[in-house]
């Protein structure tokens, strides 16, 4: 066995122990009575957790609010990190580490000292309490993340290799979707998965900005934390992991509408 295959090996040991094993973990308590591993008891499997779950009337309202503010998060942060990250990579101009600096920024204050800034701003031009307000707050910890993954994807990929498509004469848009964006897979898979898990995470800002009116599934998470049952808040858990992964399986199936894209029918001859 040479020394590939053994680091590979190790990889796949390593990636088990600390990420599927957590995951399956989960997934039978979610299914099973409270399991208590020194009282030497096995797993009793039930439904009761997922009974509770299903019966909270606001779970659906805040899975959807959820789901529609991660999107809308994601959109923004995709149009603003790659025309950004583009210009910060490909450009030369004067004062560009202070404007780095600047959109860097908030990823070095508290959010919710920001929050509590714009709430004030949100009430007078009418954004606070809408769905739209909670967006525009969830961009001020995601932006800062999707600049810079975006600005070393084009830094790397080189300015010359963007200048080959309008020496040719592609337009900007026909050069976005054909040459930018399919080198740009990696930065997109990461920004997907990097947005939608810190915007669904936010709890405080989205309660400020929100007023009780977006309900959104963090609001609704400590009900379920005050029962103490942890096959409940396991179920909690796994409900909450699906939004995520479904978000990004949707950009992966965009992702495979792209040219250069490995698909079964333009494999065809």
């Amino acid at each position: 066995m040479n020394s590939t295959t053994n680091n590979r090996m190790i990889f796949y040991l390593v990636a088990v122990v600390l990420f599927v094993g957590p995951v399956l973990l989960l997934i039978l308590q979610s299914f099973s009575q409270t399991w208590r591993f020194q009282a030497g008891e096995g797993l009793n499997f039930q439904w009761r957790s997922y009974e509770v779950l299903l019966s909270d009337p606001k779970l659906l309202e805040a899975s959807l609010s959820s789901i529609g503010i991660g999107a809308g998060v994601l959109l923004v942060n995709l149009i603003l990190g790659i025309s950004t990250g583009k210009a910060l990579a490909l450009l030369s101009f004067r004062g560009k580490s202070f404007v780095e600096a600047i959109l860097l920024s908030p990823i070095m204050i508290p959010v919710l000292a920001i929050a509590m800034g714009l709430h004030l701003f949100m009430i007078r031009i009418g954004l606070a309490d809408t769905l739209l307000g909670v967006i525009l707050i969830h961009l001020v910890p995601t932006v800062p993340y999707s600049i810079k993954i975006f600005h070393n994807a084009f830094h790397q990929l080189g300015k010359h290799l963007f200048e080959q498509p309008l020496v040719l004469g592609a337009s900007p848009v026909y050069q976005l979707f054909t040459v930018e964006l399919p080198l740009m897979k990696p930065a997109l898979r990461s920004v997907t998965f990097l947005t939608i898990v810190i915007s669904l995470s936010q709890y405080a800002i989205t309660a400020i900005i929100g007023g009780g009116r977006v309900i959104t599934l963090p609001m609704i998470f400590f009900p379920f934390l005050e029962t103490a049952n942890a096959s409940v808040m396991a179920a909690f858990s796994v409900w909450f992991a699906m939004i995520p992964l479904s978000l990004y399986l949707v950009m992966e199936a965009l992702i495979l509408l792209l040219p250069y894209s490995r698909m079964p029918w333009r494999n065809r001859r």
